[in-house]
């Protein structure tokens, strides 16, 4: 039984219900994503391409690779994490990876035709997951929102 009132008991902590209720969830797509051949991080390295990919029917307006810095930011990872992804996602000829012509320090990303395809694979990848939640729509949006405002106001 836990003491509502102990500071250091593990129900009472935040930190625990966001890393148990992530480790859930990434177990939930495990079996979706397993079926497009990809792990939960490249997965979301693919829904920033996706994203980004006007000809996927993606909302970039400009049609320009996207840098790894910028998928980094969006994903709140460091390139030490993010390289070993892209090299599988390349190796799977998912993405091209290329360095900027004007700045030999930019490395862009590109999605192939493999990759651009693999999107409409994984249409079905949020409905069925907001199933095996047992979370209904409301629900599932309000969560996204309280946590959404919760890292908006981490530093």
């Amino acid at each position: 039984m836990t003491d509502h009132h102990d500071p250091l008991a593990l129900d009472n902590q935040v930190c625990f219900a966001l890393y148990a209720a992530n480790r859930a969830v990434t177990g939930l797509y495990r079996p979706l994503l397993e079926a497009l051949g990809l792990t939960y991080p490249q997965y979301l390295v693919m829904l920033v391409l996706w994203e980004a990919d006007p000809a996927g029917g993606g909302r970039g307006a400009d049609g320009e690779p996207v840098s790894v810095s910028f998928v980094g930011r969006r994903l709140k990872l460091d390139s030490g994490t993010l390289t070993p992804l892209l090299k599988r996602l390349e190796a799977r000829n998912l993405v091209l990876r290329r360095r900027h012509p004007d700045d030999e320090r930019v490395v862009t990303l590109a999605l192939t035709e493999e990759g651009r395809a693999l999107r409409k694979q994984a249409l079905g990848v949020p409905g069925e997951l907001l199933c095996r939640s047992g979370l209904d729509l409301e629900q599932a949006q309000d969560l996204r929102r309280s946590l959404q405002s919760l890292l908006d106001q981490l530093p």
